[in-house]
């Protein structure tokens, strides 16, 4: 649609409204077609009609049409959880997203078993397609997840995750189960030239339709047409480039709607149009406190817009909350489609909202949010108050690794820019920064890969850790920024919140499942909190990343020669952590312990023992596992009175070494347990009898 269209069709829209709305809504009688629009990274005050300064004359006259709400939210502060939240109207974590996927790391994904809205409106007759990101697990990168059409959808082309190598000419996209392989183009136009061709080529006319339309943009790496950059600054800006791929993304659903006037299916059509959260550029986010990452306003505060000349009276600006979550139960509502009676919601239906009938809305639920990798960690609203649990525990990372890495990246970045960065905007720099080249790219998916989420904490967080510690109530009418904490002045208030939140938090974390390689048997790993897998050596094994249960067909000699090999990298590169009750003889008794037969080190234990694993390799060791202590210290008891082992010597500081590693397999408590993990210091080697 070009310029002149775009503003007729804003006139359009305003025609229709002093028309057709003279205080009362159309009803056809005839199902409505749904059309959700879902931007990638962008914030709250981005687009014309909410303060922005990017030109959006269609999205600004769809608002026009109809229902702009001013307190509209995401489902989360990321990615893949804020469409899980969306497209289930449940809280992601119950879904198995705990946030954003890779789908070369990780096992976890959209579970088929959740109800989808296009499984809902498919079963109540309409033809349903998803065009553009997707982001909830595929199987293009190998691993066994489902396909989209698994989800409830007719057709579909799409991304596992953004459009790459950038929004220009991207080559990533799949159709139906088949890669597609290299597109000219932009990537807001190109998903809206497939939402066309479907709508002309592959939709039945006598059937109503789902269109679920999820642009890549303005998420990085960014590519617009120069011609619009230069409407909003230089074409190296990437402020400017970040407008223009918003002002591309109007243009391409203006031509959206102009076809769906030209079939006369416009007027009948539910459009809904949001963010799937914050900005990464937080000026963008309306002044608000944080961005894209973060659970405070500024991350979670999006645009949102609902149109239906046919159901819905325009002009309307609501004031009312509404999340993400409310869309399923709203669309529902809207169309008239039954809820399964057995699929627990987290949103409400807004229907009466947006029908103006704002006072006899009510929520099922309170509306919050849950996200254990974020700041804060859960967040509820009532009212115009809203309170945020902080969590004080991080889950191990490797810290000194990604540090090295970002130094690495902070020569090509400060030469690429011109000027020194400062710790923060090095960390935006190397997530967001378009600059590329061999070396450079291969550090930067080094540092994604370090900073990605590791499935291996999925037991910590499913248990406790990293949960609620700190809360704070902020008075939004007062203080949108997030400024002042008033938890003090409003005691009642904050202890019912409060309830609320925890008691919702932690029903939130018992429904999530566990993925992995333990998953089918609803094991957690070394993480297990059970007697007998909680030692102070599981918490040194975590933050370590030690392998100790072995593979399948695996023997104990090839286990613990990777174990071996893991712990020299560690020590080389001064990395090797130990909890709290852990020493240096700890240390080295694990390591003589695990010892190959096939070396020539005095223990040798691993000929006999298995590692203290809940596996057990193809041959089985003849005794039981080291942990089994009862067994263990018996054993070495005997070996130091040469009663057995007549071929294994031990000199004293040996026999300490093993001594002490033995006793490091005692259980813990819980607390104990996080405590060891998050308190693990690094070892200091300097002056060490080995």
């Amino acid at each position: 649609m070009n310029q002149v269209l775009r503003y007729r069709f804003c006139v359009a829209i305003w025609i229709g409204i002093l028309v057709l709305f003279s205080g009362s809504i159309k009803a056809t009688g005839l199902s409505p077609n749904v059309v959700i629009l879902l931007a990638d990274d962008l914030g709250s005050a981005d687009i014309g009609c909410y303060g922005g300064p990017v030109k959006t004359p269609v999205l600004d006259s769809l608002a026009a049409g109809g229902v702009r709400f001013t307190n509209f939210y995401s489902g989360a502060p990321v990615c893949s959880p804020a469409r899980a939240s969306l497209i289930t109207g449940r809280h992601h974590i119950r879904t198995g997203v705990y946030t954003v996927i890779q789908d070369h790391l990780h096992d976890m994904h959209l579970e088929t078993n959740e109800v989808t809205i296009a499984e809902i409106l498919k079963q109540n007759g309409y033809e349903t397609a998803h065009i553009g990101k997707w982001h909830l697990g595929t199987p293009f990168r190998g691993r066994d997840k489902p396909w989209i059409d698994e989800h409830g959808f007719d057709y579909w082309f799409a991304t596992d995750l953004n459009a790459a190598p950038s929004h220009r000419n991207p080559t990533n996209f799949w159709r139906n189960r088949e890669r597609v392989g290299d597109l000219e183009g932009y990537a807001c136009q190109l998903v809206i030239d497939e939402a066309i061709t479907w709508l002309k080529q592959e939709r039945t006319d006598t059937t109503p339709f789902f269109l679920n339309v999820w642009f890549h943009e303005p998420h990085a790496p960014l590519a617009a047409p120069p011609e619009i950059i230069k409407e909003y600054g230089e074409l190296n800006d990437q402020a400017a480039i970040y407008s223009a791929t918003i002002d591309n993304t109007d243009r391409a659903i203006g031509r959206l709607v102009e076809h769906l006037q030209k079939t006369g299916d416009l007027d009948n059509t539910i459009i809904i149009y949001t963010s799937d959260h914050g900005s990464y550029r937080h000026e963008r986010n309306g002044n608000l406190r944080a961005g894209k990452g973060s659970m405070l306003e500024g991350g979670l505060r999006v645009p949102g817009i609902v149109y239906w000349p046919d159901g819905i009276k325009g002009g309307q600006v609501e004031t009312t909350p509404g999340a993400a979550m409310d869309i399923l139960p709203t669309i529902c509502g809207l169309v008239d489609a039954g809820i399964p009676a057995d699929l627990e919601l987290d949103g409400s239906d807004l229907s009466t909202v947006l029908q103006g009938k704002a006072t006899e809305f009510k929520r099922v639920r309170p509306l919050t949010w849950h996200s254990p990798l974020s700041q804060p960690v859960a967040v509820i609203r009532e009212g115009d108050f809203t309170l945020v649990g902080w969590r004080s525990e991080e889950y191990p990372k490797d810290k000194d690794s990604i540090n090295t890495v970002m130094e690495q990246m902070r020569v090509h970045l400060e030469s690429h820019l011109g000027k020194k960065l400062s710790a923060s905007e090095l960390w935006h720099e190397c997530y967001n920064s378009p600059f590329r080249n061999p070396e450079y790219s291969k550090l930067r998916g080094e540092f994604v890969t370090l900073n990605s989420f590791q499935e291996r904490w999925i037991p910590l967080i499913k248990t406790g850790t990293g949960g609620i510690t700190r809360l704070e109530l902020f008075d939004l009418s007062k203080d949108p920024r997030q400024l002042k904490n008033v938890i003090d002045e409003h005691p009642d208030v904050a202890q019912r919140m409060e309830d609320q939140l925890r008691n919702i938090h932690q029903r939130v974390l018992d429904d999530a499942p566990i993925w992995g390689k333990h998953a089918e048997k609803n094991e957690a790993g070394i993480h297990r909190l059970d007697t007998g897998r909680r030692s102070t050596f599981d918490a040194f094994a975590y933050v370590n990343r030690i392998p100790i249960e072995p593979d399948e067909d695996e023997s104990q000699a090839i286990l613990s020669g990777r174990i071996a090999s893991r712990l020299a990298n560690q020590e080389g590169r001064v990395l090797i952590k130990l909890p709290p009750d852990m020493n240096h003889y700890t240390y080295y008794g694990f390591r003589l312990a695990a010892a190959s037969t096939a070396s020539s080190a005095t223990g040798k234990c691993v000929g006999c023992h298995s590692l203290p694993s809940f596996g057990r390799a193809s041959s089985d060791p003849a005794v039981p596992s080291l942990r089994n202590k009862a067994y263990s210290l018996g054993r070495l008891q005997k070996l130091l009175a040469n009663e057995t082992h007549h071929n294994i010597a031990l000199d004293k500081q040996q026999t300490i070494q093993l001594l002490a590693f033995i006793y490091s397999l005692k259980d813990l408590s819980e607390n104990a347990f996080r405590e060891a993990i998050i308190e693990a210091t690094v070892l200091d080697t300097s002056g060490d009898q080995k």
